[in-house]
């Protein structure tokens, strides 16, 4: 099994006077509303906080029960507490895709073997090993922007099995059809950092069977989700916050397409379809395209940590019109 670095990150690729598109979270943000209703959290901060607000806001975003969710401190901590409390014996996980979860399975001493897939990252339920009994994958998958149908990854579930479906990206999707929240068979994980902006906050959720949230939970210190963290989850999920999400989401759609139009026109790259809020770019000819935007000012995230995929590929996050022409740009000038 090739050897990647599966702690490294988009914030890694970041230096002075170099422009963002390494990091996946929508420009802008957290919004000055949102802001705000942190600031005044700090009012609070001598109490120790309680997350059943924010929990029955989740389940009421999602249908569910509140037995059945937890907030965690982004989806990380819950990729940690997945592999810590269930000890699965055999786990899989679909690759290229968000590598904590197979970080947090071999940190806990898990048997992990990697589903790669290739090509345009379609998911063949059959490929996964019928005794795997936790199967992780990506919806949409980061990096490749991949978005898998609901169908297709309900072919996954097994009787025994943990399925977990790692939805950080999902609001970006318009309308969240593919979404499995609302599935009370299925793990899945959220994240509020990419839509809001709250990668500092650590705010993410977890929607399981109550039998999982509550071994979940026995696997945490008392008090684990701080007072931002639960003010942020019930900012966030109000209507109208969810038509803000909405809102963006679809305006990022639309310069996403634009985006891919330009670096698609660009010799030697090949630009792969995407659900999300960044794109997954294939230079096959060079190996240094990484490098190269950096000595121009940009930061991309390599993917060469990404099981699966090399130093040919970069993904780039969907940033305004004039940030992206200046990307394509600098680009055009590296493949020429």
């Amino acid at each position: 099994m090739t050897t990647v670095d599966l702690h490294h990150h988009g914030d890694a690729e970041l230096g002075p006077g170099l422009a963002d598109f390494a990091v996946n979270v929508r420009p802008g943000t957290p919004p000055a509303w949102l802001r705000e209703r942190l600031r005044t959290a700090v009012d609070d901060v001598a109490a120790y906080p309680s997350d059943v607000q924010a929990r029955q806001v989740i389940a009421a975003r999602h249908g569910r029960q509140v037995a059945e969710v937890l907030v965690t401190a982004g989806a990380a901590e819950a990729f940690v507490l997945l592999a810590r409390a269930m000890r699965p014996r055999h786990a899989v996980v679909v690759h290229p895709a968000f590598t904590e979860p197979e970080a947090a399975l071999r940190s806990a001493g898990v048997r992990v073997d990697r589903l790669l897939l290739s090509g345009s990252f379609d998911m063949q339920p059959h490929a996964v090993p019928h005794d795997a009994d936790f199967v992780v994958l990506g919806n949409p998958t980061n990096p490749t922007g991949v978005l898998h149908s609901r169908r297709t990854i309900e072919e996954l579930r097994r009787p025994g099995r943990v399925l977990v479906v790692d939805e950080a990206f999902m609001d970006f999707v318009p309308g969240e059809a593919e979404s499995l929240a609302g599935d009370p068979q299925v793990v899945v994980t959220r994240s509020l950092t990419k839509m809001w902006g709250l990668a500092g906050a650590r705010v993410g959720y977890v929607l399981a069977p109550s039998a999982i949230v509550t071994r979940l939970a026995a696997a945490r210190p008392p008090w684990a989700t701080s007072t931002f963290a639960n003010v942020a989850v019930e900012a966030c999920l109000t209507p109208a916050a969810l038509h803000e999400a909405h809102e963006a989401a679809a305006e990022i759609a639309v310069e996403a397409s634009l985006f891919a139009g330009s670096l698609a026109e660009i010799p030697g790259v090949t630009v792969l379809p995407t659900a999300a809020n960044f794109l997954l770019l294939h230079a096959p000819t060079r190996d240094d395209v990484h490098q190269q935007l950096r000595r121009r000012g940009f930061a991309v995230r390599r993917c060469d940590s990404f099981p699966g995929l090399s130093s040919h590929y970069i993904r780039v996050a969907v940033r305004d019109a004039r940030s992206n022409e200046a990307l394509v740009a600098a680009l055009r000038a590296t493949m020429g």
